[in-house]
């Protein structure tokens, strides 16, 4: 958990059972069951291609795997209206729990707490096939950090994330000129070897083998409670306003992958558990410190006891306390001077540093490299063989800002809703919102 840039793990996973799950196994397993994929081009545009602008078809294993050995089964079944050559398809997404719910065997597959998280196994992962030049639009998740375990092919996964309108495959320069600064991590992710993911760091993945076939888990963090409850205000404001502008506004200020819209009574609703949940933690937090008069070693193992539990359990209630942060502070600090990179730890380095051992390129870029104030944008989500690029974020820079009008003389007009919205969504205004919220529900 000190790791604070990508990393690739390599022989951890030699004995772990889900490495023979390439899709003629799985297709096998599932016996004909129908799962969804999401279709693409595989002509790149300068927009991303997000999930609302895809199409979807519903096909077993079998009929995907036919369609992308270019079978002439395929001219009849549901990938007939799509070209192998010019479409990709998707099956992304899957939670593994659902998928396999009637073989909960197969949930052992997955053994996440080889990695020092106890009893997290398959049923907490997410499943991801696709073919060649399917593709996750550049975003970084909300919540927790990222493990992805490749199975088959070379290199996909998103959670709550917030999207770039960049293409990062074929960037806009004329819309999005600092784009021109920006700098990534590339690796190559090859079967068998599982990339760290750290918080808050955008990432594109792309798929560039025939079949590949991917397992994920997001580890929850303590950080994220207090993003769920800034998420929520997030929301509720975004909502309010647009829907009083116009409750048929097709403008995504919120969430470009899903056709989404709630109302006011649950944007609060959400809001509320939210808190509920931040104080609820706290209050559990607080309850199992150990005591000041313990020694620095106690403490030590307490917190990493703590941290492991909370993060067996499924999504976490609660919040970032701020004391046991502090009390780990020298440790994860020591640790991160000691992490032993080497043969089977790899680290993702920037793209001006050659990694030979792996083949792999990247660069270390920032949030503000990525997008720049009224020259980029974004699009928040909120609710709850691959090529992977990996971008820092600093988090100083809007979180859940869009661009209203990237034209040239936007600042001459008058002030529209999305210039309110654009001051109103700032990170920073969102982060000190939870703060005075937080401090008056606590009083």
């Amino acid at each position: 958990m000190s790791l604070q840039q990508p990393a690739v793990f390599c022989n951890m996973v030699d004995d772990w059972p889900a490495l023979h799950w390439n899709t003629k196994y799985l297709s096998a397993v599932l016996d004909g069951k129908k799962i969804q994929f999401r279709i693409g081009l595989k002509t790149l545009d300068l927009v991303p291609q997000f999930e609302t602008r895809c199409s979807y078809v519903e096909a077993t294993l079998q009929e995907f795997l036919a369609w992308s050995c270019g079978q002439s089964s395929c001219l009849s079944g549901p990938f007939s209206c799509f070209e192998y050559s010019k479409y990709w398809a998707y099956a992304d997404y899957k939670y593994i729990a659902k998928l396999f719910e009637d073989k909960a065997e197969v949930f052992q597959d997955i053994k996440w707490s080889d990695f020092g998280f106890p009893g997290r196994s398959g049923r907490e992962s997410t499943l991801w096939i696709g073919s060649e030049g399917a593709n996750t639009p550049c975003h970084l998740d909300s919540y927790g950090c990222n493990l992805v375990l490749q199975v088959e092919g070379r290199i996909p996964y998103e959670e709550s994330s917030i999207f770039s309108k960049v293409n990062v495959a074929k960037p806009d320069l004329k819309h999005f000129p600092e784009f021109r600064n920006a700098t990534a991590h590339v690796v190559t992710l090859s079967p068998g070897q599982v990339l760290l993911v750290p918080r808050h760091w955008w990432h594109y993945v792309e798929s560039i083998d025939p079949v590949t076939v991917s397992v994920n888990s997001w580890i929850e963090l303590d950080a994220d409670h207090e993003a769920r409850v800034e998420e929520a205000i997030t929301r509720t404001l975004v909502c309010a306003i647009k829907s009083a502008e116009n409750p048929s506004n097709a403008d995504l200020w919120l969430n470009p992958t899903e056709v989404e819209a709630t109302s006011h009574d649950i944007n609060l609703e959400y809001l509320n558990r939210a808190v509920s949940a931040y104080f609820k933690h706290q209050k559990t937090s607080v309850s199992e410190q150990v005591p000041p008069s313990s020694i620095h070693a106690e403490r030590v193992t307490s917190a990493s006891r703590k941290r492991k539990k909370r993060q067996v359990g499924p999504e976490p209630e609660g919040c970032k306390l701020v004391t046991h942060e502090a009390d780990c502070s020298t440790v994860k600090a020591e640790k991160f001077q000691e992490i032993p990179f080497g043969p089977h730890l790899i680290q993702v380095l920037p793209q001006s540093q050659e990694t030979s051992s792996m083949g792999a390129r990247a660069v270390e870029s920032d949030y503000r490299d990525l997008i720049q104030r009224n020259e980029g944008g974004h699009f928040g989500k909120l609710h709850c063989a691959r090529k992977q690029l990996v971008m820092s974020n600093d988090c100083e820079t809007p979180a859940n800002q869009m661009d209203s009008d990237s034209s040239p003389n936007a600042s001459e007009t008058a002030l529209s809703t999305n210039d309110l919205l654009d001051c109103l969504v700032n990170p920073h205004v969102i982060s000190l919102v939870a703060q005075l919220l937080l401090e008056r529900t606590r009083i």
